[in-house]
């Protein structure tokens, strides 16, 4: 059995602080998928992408919750434990349309 999230109760509902990469969108960097913090609404790039803001934003600030936001999936990563989360439930639904910079997930 994973062992699971010690962070669950930091979850919050948070307000998108963009659409699309904060910082790939002032840049104008290109991204692969979203990363949602679900401690402040800071939206930033995955691991895979160029620039990987959203570990950078979890590195800078301790934000220890992840949810996958374009399109909202059904998950969430805890980076400090190093575990998914399952949030069907309580996914944050998009602001408006967000567009697409790579085709790397196709």
């Amino acid at each position: 059995m994973a062992h699971p999230c010690s962070h669950l109760l930091e979850i919050k509902d948070v307000e998108p602080s963009a659409l699309g990469c904060e910082e790939c969108l002032k840049t104008g960097s290109e991204w692969v998928h979203l990363r949602l913090c679900r401690s402040c609404g800071h939206v930033g790039c995955c691991d895979q992408s160029p620039n990987q803001h959203a570990h950078r934003h979890f590195e800078a600030t301790g934000h220890p919750v992840i949810e996958a936001y374009d399109p909202p999936e059904n998950w969430a990563w805890c980076y400090v434990d190093e575990v998914y989360i399952d949030i069907k439930f309580h996914k944050t639904p998009q602001r408006g349309p967000i567009p697409k910079f790579t085709g790397d997930d196709a």
